[in-house]
């Protein structure tokens, strides 16, 4: 069963136990995938590009979060980190730290990076490798430490 067609049957099971939060979120999910779908002017989307969206969205949330932290709203906060859970349920298990860093020392090694000026391409390298498990701050912070 595709991604996409995970999220259908969830929201489907989220509209018959009446769980409004749930339903709210995946259908904000559903709504960014059909705008992609209607932008590539494809039927249905391939597991990749539901988990870029499904990327993307959890990225609004985090957003979300700090902006209502940093302005004193605790409450809409919450929505946000609820909003996110329900995404997060859909998206591959995040790198551990020390995963992570695995990945970061493989690409330089693949690379042959040898200073910071090789920050770029150690990056795509260990984005590649990461797979979209591990957040692109997180990279850079690695590679940066672990360069020269």
């Amino acid at each position: 069963m595709s991604l996409q067609q995970k999220l259908t049957d969830c929201l489907k099971q989220a509209m018959l136990a009446k769980q409004p939060d749930r339903v709210n979120t995946l259908r904000s999910v559903k709504s960014a995938l059909g705008y992609l779908q209607i932008e590539k002017k494809v039927e249905s989307l391939n597991d990749a590009e539901v988990m870029a969206v499904l990327q993307k969205e959890a990225k609004k949330r985090k957003d979300a979060i700090d902006g209502f932290e940093a302005g004193g709203r605790p409450e809409s906060a919450a929505n946000e980190r609820l909003e996110l859970s329900i995404i997060e349920e859909f998206l591959p298990k995040a790198l551990s730290p020390e995963e992570a860093e695995a990945v970061v020392k493989a690409a330089i090694a693949e690379v042959g990076a040898t200073s910071k000026k090789d920050m770029g391409a150690v990056m795509k390298a260990a984005a590649a490798k990461a797979g979209g498990r591990a957040d692109g701050k997180v990279l850079s912070a690695l590679v940066s430490r672990l360069l020269p």
